[in-house]
Protein backbone atom coordinates (compact mmCIF):
# COMPACT_ATOMS: atom_id res chain seq x y z
CA UNK A 1 0.00 0.00 0.00
CA UNK A 2 1.42 3.53 -0.77
CA UNK A 3 2.29 5.49 2.36
CA UNK A 4 -0.19 8.60 2.79
CA UNK A 5 2.97 10.13 4.57
CA UNK A 6 6.81 9.68 4.28
CA UNK A 7 8.76 10.83 7.35
CA UNK A 8 12.01 11.88 6.37
CA UNK A 9 14.91 11.89 9.18
CA UNK A 10 17.80 13.47 8.60
CA UNK A 11 20.53 12.00 11.49
CA UNK A 12 24.32 12.37 12.35
CA UNK A 13 25.81 10.55 15.10
CA UNK A 14 21.87 9.93 16.59
CA UNK A 15 22.09 6.51 17.41
CA UNK A 16 20.79 7.24 21.54
CA UNK A 17 17.89 9.09 19.19
CA UNK A 18 16.61 6.71 16.51
CA UNK A 19 14.79 4.06 18.49
CA UNK A 20 12.99 6.49 20.57
CA UNK A 21 11.60 8.55 17.63
CA UNK A 22 10.80 5.46 15.08
CA UNK A 23 8.71 4.59 18.53
CA UNK A 24 6.96 7.69 18.41
CA UNK A 25 6.25 8.03 14.94
CA UNK A 26 4.60 4.40 15.16
CA UNK A 27 2.62 5.47 17.94
CA UNK A 28 1.70 8.69 16.12
CA UNK A 29 0.67 7.34 12.97
CA UNK A 30 -1.18 4.39 14.18
CA UNK A 31 -4.09 3.58 11.56
CA UNK A 32 -2.26 5.33 8.50
CA UNK A 33 0.22 3.94 5.91
CA UNK A 34 3.39 5.35 6.34
CA UNK A 35 7.04 5.04 6.16
CA UNK A 36 10.17 6.52 7.72
CA UNK A 37 13.22 6.95 6.15
CA UNK A 38 16.47 7.88 8.05
CA UNK A 39 19.13 9.29 6.10
CA UNK A 40 23.00 8.78 7.68
CA UNK A 41 25.21 11.64 6.65
CA UNK A 42 28.59 9.99 7.63
CA UNK A 43 27.63 8.77 11.05
CA UNK A 44 30.38 7.19 12.87
CA UNK A 45 28.94 5.26 15.49
CA UNK A 46 25.93 2.90 15.76
CA UNK A 47 23.19 5.21 14.29
CA UNK A 48 22.65 2.98 11.14
CA UNK A 49 23.36 -0.51 12.68
CA UNK A 50 20.65 0.62 15.26
CA UNK A 51 17.86 1.64 12.10
CA UNK A 52 18.22 -1.56 10.63
CA UNK A 53 17.68 -3.79 13.53
CA UNK A 54 14.68 -2.10 14.73
CA UNK A 55 13.38 -2.50 10.72
CA UNK A 56 14.39 -6.24 11.05
CA UNK A 57 12.72 -6.08 14.36
CA UNK A 58 9.29 -4.55 12.71
CA UNK A 59 9.28 -2.07 15.69
CA UNK A 60 8.18 0.20 12.18
CA UNK A 61 8.13 0.42 8.35
CA UNK A 62 11.58 1.68 8.30
CA UNK A 63 14.31 2.48 5.05
CA UNK A 64 17.74 3.42 5.72
CA UNK A 65 19.94 5.86 3.22
CA UNK A 66 23.09 6.44 3.70
CA UNK A 67 25.36 9.53 1.91
CA UNK A 68 28.94 8.26 0.81
CA UNK A 69 30.28 11.54 2.21
CA UNK A 70 28.92 13.69 4.86
CA UNK A 71 26.77 16.76 3.06
CA UNK A 72 24.37 18.39 5.57
CA UNK A 73 21.17 18.50 6.64
CA UNK A 74 19.69 20.15 3.96
CA UNK A 75 21.37 17.23 1.19
CA UNK A 76 19.60 14.67 3.77
CA UNK A 77 16.28 16.32 3.90
CA UNK A 78 16.63 16.23 -0.23
CA UNK A 79 17.87 12.61 -0.11
CA UNK A 80 14.95 11.57 1.68
CA UNK A 81 12.43 13.69 -0.53
CA UNK A 82 13.81 11.90 -3.85
CA UNK A 83 13.46 8.62 -2.37
CA UNK A 84 9.94 8.61 -0.62
CA UNK A 85 6.90 7.02 -1.73
CA UNK A 86 4.40 9.70 -0.76
CA UNK A 87 2.85 12.13 -2.07
CA UNK A 88 3.35 14.33 1.30
CA UNK A 89 6.45 14.31 3.48
CA UNK A 90 6.98 15.12 6.82
CA UNK A 91 10.07 15.81 7.79
CA UNK A 92 11.71 15.94 11.82
CA UNK A 93 15.32 16.96 13.38
CA UNK A 94 17.02 13.64 14.30
CA UNK A 95 17.81 14.89 18.14
CA UNK A 96 14.80 14.20 19.10
CA UNK A 97 13.52 18.14 20.19
CA UNK A 98 10.44 17.96 17.42
CA UNK A 99 7.44 15.92 18.85
CA UNK A 100 6.37 13.50 16.49
CA UNK A 101 2.62 13.66 18.21
CA UNK A 102 2.70 16.73 16.13
CA UNK A 103 2.08 15.38 12.76
CA UNK A 104 -0.98 14.80 12.98
CA UNK A 105 -2.15 17.85 13.73
CA UNK A 106 0.11 19.08 10.30
CA UNK A 107 -1.58 16.48 8.38
CA UNK A 108 -5.22 17.96 9.79
CA UNK A 109 -4.07 21.80 8.53
CA UNK A 110 -2.86 20.50 5.48
CA UNK A 111 -5.93 18.70 4.59
CA UNK A 112 -7.90 21.93 5.71
CA UNK A 113 -6.12 24.10 3.63
CA UNK A 114 -4.60 22.14 0.84
CA UNK A 115 -7.78 22.83 -1.52
CA UNK A 116 -6.62 26.51 -1.29
CA UNK A 117 -2.82 25.89 -2.47
CA UNK A 118 -1.47 25.08 1.10
CA UNK A 119 1.71 23.47 0.13
CA UNK A 120 4.07 23.87 3.28
CA UNK A 121 2.86 23.43 6.81
CA UNK A 122 5.58 24.49 8.96
CA UNK A 123 5.84 23.88 12.70
CA UNK A 124 5.96 26.89 15.14
CA UNK A 125 7.69 26.25 18.36
CA UNK A 126 5.77 28.47 20.95
CA UNK A 127 7.67 27.56 23.85
CA UNK A 128 11.05 26.66 23.11
CA UNK A 129 13.25 24.68 25.23
CA UNK A 130 16.69 25.47 23.94
CA UNK A 131 19.48 27.56 26.12
CA UNK A 132 19.22 30.77 26.04
CA UNK A 133 21.98 31.24 23.35
CA UNK A 134 20.61 29.05 21.13
CA UNK A 135 17.29 30.23 21.56
CA UNK A 136 18.57 33.97 21.28
CA UNK A 137 20.61 32.91 17.99
CA UNK A 138 17.07 31.49 16.35
CA UNK A 139 15.32 34.92 17.37
CA UNK A 140 17.59 36.41 15.54
CA UNK A 141 18.16 34.71 12.29
CA UNK A 142 14.31 34.59 12.07
CA UNK A 143 13.77 38.42 12.46
CA UNK A 144 16.32 39.24 9.95
CA UNK A 145 14.83 36.00 7.71
CA UNK A 146 11.31 37.38 7.86
CA UNK A 147 12.07 41.52 7.66
CA UNK A 148 14.16 40.69 4.42
CA UNK A 149 12.18 37.44 2.78
CA UNK A 150 9.00 39.23 4.18
CA UNK A 151 7.70 35.05 4.07
CA UNK A 152 5.17 35.64 7.09
CA UNK A 153 6.12 32.69 8.99
CA UNK A 154 7.04 32.64 12.29
CA UNK A 155 9.61 30.00 12.98
CA UNK A 156 10.96 28.92 9.47
CA UNK A 157 14.17 27.18 11.11
CA UNK A 158 11.56 24.53 12.91
CA UNK A 159 12.41 21.21 11.99
CA UNK A 160 8.79 19.63 11.98
CA UNK A 161 7.70 20.32 9.10
CA UNK A 162 4.86 18.96 6.16
CA UNK A 163 5.50 19.66 2.07
CA UNK A 164 4.09 18.03 -1.38
CA UNK A 165 6.82 16.18 -2.28
CA UNK A 166 6.10 17.32 -6.16
CA UNK A 167 6.19 20.88 -5.50
CA UNK A 168 9.36 20.25 -3.25
CA UNK A 169 11.11 18.29 -6.14
CA UNK A 170 11.29 21.44 -8.26
CA UNK A 171 12.82 23.84 -5.93
CA UNK A 172 16.55 25.06 -6.16
CA UNK A 173 18.38 22.27 -4.28
CA UNK A 174 21.51 24.20 -2.28
CA UNK A 175 23.06 24.01 1.44
CA UNK A 176 21.38 25.13 3.78
CA UNK A 177 17.88 25.21 1.88
CA UNK A 178 15.84 23.29 4.61
CA UNK A 179 16.01 26.85 6.52
CA UNK A 180 14.26 28.57 3.12
CA UNK A 181 11.59 26.44 2.74
CA UNK A 182 8.51 28.95 3.49
CA UNK A 183 10.36 31.78 0.78
CA UNK A 184 11.04 29.33 -1.32
CA UNK A 185 7.84 27.29 -1.97
CA UNK A 186 5.99 31.09 -1.84
CA UNK A 187 8.42 31.38 -4.98
CA UNK A 188 6.50 28.69 -6.87
CA UNK A 189 2.89 30.51 -5.63
CA UNK A 190 2.24 28.03 -2.91
CA UNK A 191 0.65 28.49 0.30
CA UNK A 192 2.22 28.65 3.49
CA UNK A 193 0.63 27.69 6.96
CA UNK A 194 1.75 27.69 10.51
CA UNK A 195 0.71 25.45 13.22
CA UNK A 196 1.94 26.02 17.47
CA UNK A 197 4.18 22.41 17.86
CA UNK A 198 6.16 20.86 20.98
CA UNK A 199 9.74 21.32 21.75
CA UNK A 200 11.56 19.47 23.97
CA UNK A 201 14.80 19.67 25.14
CA UNK A 202 17.63 17.44 23.59
CA UNK A 203 18.01 14.43 26.33
CA UNK A 204 20.10 12.26 24.24
CA UNK A 205 23.54 12.91 21.78
CA UNK A 206 25.06 16.07 21.04
CA UNK A 207 24.22 19.31 18.89
CA UNK A 208 25.94 19.89 16.03
CA UNK A 209 25.77 23.19 15.18
CA UNK A 210 27.40 26.29 16.66
CA UNK A 211 26.82 30.04 16.55
CA UNK A 212 28.29 30.23 12.86
CA UNK A 213 25.98 27.35 11.34
CA UNK A 214 22.89 29.05 12.83
CA UNK A 215 23.42 32.38 12.79
CA UNK A 216 25.50 34.16 10.19
CA UNK A 217 25.83 31.27 7.47
CA UNK A 218 21.75 31.79 7.55
CA UNK A 219 22.08 35.18 7.30
CA UNK A 220 24.78 34.87 4.04
CA UNK A 221 22.29 32.84 2.67
CA UNK A 222 19.36 35.26 2.61
CA UNK A 223 20.75 36.69 -0.29
CA UNK A 224 20.88 34.18 -1.90
CA UNK A 225 17.46 33.37 -1.64
CA UNK A 226 16.20 37.23 -2.30
CA UNK A 227 18.31 36.69 -5.78
CA UNK A 228 16.58 32.95 -6.70
CA UNK A 229 12.99 35.22 -5.40
CA UNK A 230 13.36 38.05 -8.51
CA UNK A 231 14.39 35.76 -11.21
CA UNK A 232 10.90 33.18 -10.91
CA UNK A 233 7.33 33.78 -12.17
CA UNK A 234 5.35 33.52 -9.16
CA UNK A 235 1.94 30.96 -9.25
CA UNK A 236 2.45 30.75 -12.88
CA UNK A 237 0.49 27.90 -14.37
CA UNK A 238 0.39 26.48 -17.93
CA UNK A 239 -2.81 24.73 -19.38
CA UNK A 240 -2.88 22.51 -22.02
CA UNK A 241 -6.05 23.21 -24.06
Amino acid sequence: MKPEVSVVIPVLNEADNVEPLAREIAAALAGRPYEILFIDDGSTDATAATVLRLRDAGVAPLRLLRHSRRSGQSAGVCTGVAHARADWVATLDGDGQNDPADIPALIAAREAGEADGVRLVMGNRVSRKDTWRRHLQSRIANGVRGRMLKDGTPDTGCGIKLFDRSEFLTLPQFDHMHRFLPALFQRRGARVVSVPVNHRPRQRGQSKYGMFDRLWVGIVDIFGVMWLARRYWPGLRAREE
